[in-house]
Order: C-alpha cells, then structure tokens, then sequence
C-alpha cells in the first residue's frame, strides 16, 4: 500500500472528464472534514491526477486548505485509474441503509454536537414497512409515527426520550 503524503492543493489538478457531478456534496463533506479532520486521502495518479476524492479536493478548496493528503497510485496504468475512478462512485450506489440500525445509531450520541450530514426528513424518506420489508410509497409529506410505550424498565424510557428528542433537533 502506498503512503500518504501531504501536498499542496495547488499540485492537485481535478480529472477533467469526471463524469460524476459531485457539487451537491461538498457543503456536507467540508463540514465533515470540520468536524472530524482528514481521515481519508484522495488518490492521485503520478501526474497528481484526481482518480479518487473529487468531492473532498472540493471540500478542501472550499475550507481553504492549503495542503491535503494524498495517496499517489503509481502502481495502475491509464486504464487501471479511470476503471478504478468509475468503481469507487458506482459500488456505493449499491449500498443500502438498514433503517433499523440507523435510527439505533443516531440515538446513541447526542446527534447536535456530531456532524452526521443526515436530516429528519431523510432518515424517514425509505422507511420500511415492517410487514412486508418493502418501501413506503407516496413518501413526499414525511411519516408520522406514533408509539405507545409500555414499560417497568426506567433505562428504555430514558433510551426512548433521548431518542425522541435527538429526533426532534436533527433538522435544526
């Protein structure tokens, strides 16, 4: 594996025929950084090539970063760089969130002090149906979920008010 190094943002050119338009990203991906620092590089080619993290090279832009780390894929050819640019944007468009966990995830940390990039309205966009795991179609208002809890345990009250509440503050 290649090590990273810090370059200038200067010496980084941006590959001019991307094919993915990443803009809608970068306000997200700048506060990300903000919030967490650099904890993944952008790949170059040995021409200082973007191959990998158009989006965070914008990000940085936007930060006013004067160097960024990057890792100088030297080992692939042409062919093998562009293959690989296509690759890393397309396997994520197969992902997909597991809204159960999810929601376990973001009630486990105060959602107001950590950058999450995720809104309330999002996180219930592709809610699923318990019955039939399928998604909830004719979504464009939002969901409004009510709960009824029952319970001797004072720890899962706490968990559900916590919950309840972050969920109330995440589009603020």
């Amino acid at each position: 594996m290649e090590q990273i190094k810090e370059v200038p943002i200067s010496d980084v050119k941006p590959y001019e025929n991307n094919p993915r338009d990443n803009d809608g990203a970068v306000e997200a991906l700048a506060k990300s950084i903000k919030s967490f620092g650099w904890q993944q590089p952008i790949v170059v080619d040995k021409n200082m090539v973007v191959i990998v993290g158009h989006t965070r090279l914008k990000a940085a832009k936007k930060l006013g970063a004067e160097k960024v780390p990057v890792v100088i894929a030297e080992n692939l050819t042409d062919e093998q760089a562009k293959a690989y640019r296509l690759a890393d944007n397309k396997t994520g468009e197969n992902a997909v969130w597991d809204n159960k966990k999810l929601l376990e995830e973001l009630s486990s940390f105060d959602t107001k002090d950590l950058f999450t990039g995720f809104k309330t309205s999002e996180i219930f966009e592709d809610v699923l149906d318990e019955q039939d795991n399928s998604p909830i179609e004719n979504n464009e208002k939002g969901v409004t979920y009510s709960v009824s809890l029952k319970t001797q345990n004072k720890e899962l009250y706490e968990q559900v008010k916590h919950f309840i509440e972050g969920v109330k503050t995440l589009d603020q």
